[in-house]
Formats: structure tokens, sequence, C-alpha cells
């Protein structure tokens, strides 16, 4: 099973949540899993042969980032127009300086360019932590999004101490749960 994670990274704290995603999928058996800054380029063979591509932004000003939009609006023309994506599985993950900063705005936009190739989105399918009394920050799911993996990074940390463990353990999750769910869509 192909899983593909194409994700921007303006400062490093994105990347490391697209490691931390690879490495939630690479804990199922079977699943081979590539990564592709688009600043670097895609393999545009193997995203035809993924069974799910998983998309990854940071947020900026409630958005997803100019190189991730310029790769949904340009190079993926040749597989929109001949909806080669048409039944891979997808999901996305986003990072922001600010706790909120309106990551769900940079989710909802993923989901849409998803939907547009005809793909089938898998969301987060855990309650949000951190939100009771007795729940903690270290909680999974601590920013509380269904559509995907949202992770904060304070400003002034580098990607080696942000974001904290329980975003990257709720990226692993996401990997997991799209090979485990790309599983089921296999045919028999």
């Amino acid at each position: 099973m192909l899983i593909s994670i194409v994700y921007d990274s303006g400062y490093g704290h994105t990347a490391r949540v697209a490691e931390a995603v690879a490495e939630g999928a690479r804990q199922v058996s079977g699943a081979d899993v590539r990564v592709f800054a688009v600043a670097d380029g895609i393999d545009w063979s193997t995203l035809e042969q993924s069974d799910a591509i998983i998309f990854g932004s940071p947020t900026y000003n409630g958005m997803i980032s100019a190189r991730l939009k310029q790769f949904f609006e340009d190079s993926t023309k040749a597989a929109w127009t001949e909806l080669k994506w048409r039944n891979k599985l997808a999901a996305g993950f986003t990072n922001s300086g600010a706790q909120h900063g309106d990551k769900l705005n940079s989710l909802v936009s993923m989901a849409l360019f998803a939907a547009q190739h005809g793909m089938i989105w898998v969301g987060l399918d855990l309650m949000p932590g951190n939100n009771s009394s007795t729940s903690s920050p270290d909680d999974l799911n601590r920013l509380g999004s269904w559509l995907g993996v949202m992770t904060h990074a304070n400003v002034d940390q580098p990607p080696e101490a942000a974001p904290p463990a329980s975003d990257l353990t709720t990226a692993q999750y996401l990997g997991r749960r799209v090979v485990q769910t790309a599983r089921r869509f296999q045919p028999a």
C-alpha cells in the first residue's frame, strides 16, 4: 500500500509534523510511505500510484502557504483534468504559531481541493482533548479538530522543540488511520 505525504514548510515545524505523520503510517504493516516537500519537487508517478495522499501546510494569515496553493493550482492540473486521483484517500494537517490561527480554513482548503479531484477525505476520529478540568495539554487532539491534524508551534521555538509531543503523537495517529482506512478500500 503506497501512501504519499505532500507538504510545504516555511520554518521546519510543518516538516516535523509531516515526518510524524509518516512515522505513524509506517507503523502499519505493509505501508510504503513517501514524503515530498513541494519546494523539492514531486514524483508524479508515485502520486498517481498512491492509495492515499496526505497534504500538509503551515497556516499563514488563516490560509495554506503560497507554495502549497501554487502546487494545487498549477501543478495538479493534469491529474485533475483526467481525474487521476479519483477515489484515492486524502487527509491533511496544518501548523501555526497561534493556538487557533484559523487553521480550520487551511484544512477546509485542502479538503475542498481533494473533493475537486474526486478524492475521499479521511478526518480524525478522536474526541477533542484538553477540554475539561481533568484533561491535559498532553492529550491527543488537544486543539480539538475533526477535519485533520492541527498543531501549534510557538514562534520563538525551533522545530526541534515545537510542536509539542501531544501534537506529534496526534499526527502519528492520523498517519496510522489513513493506512488502516486505505486497507479497508483495497479489493479482497
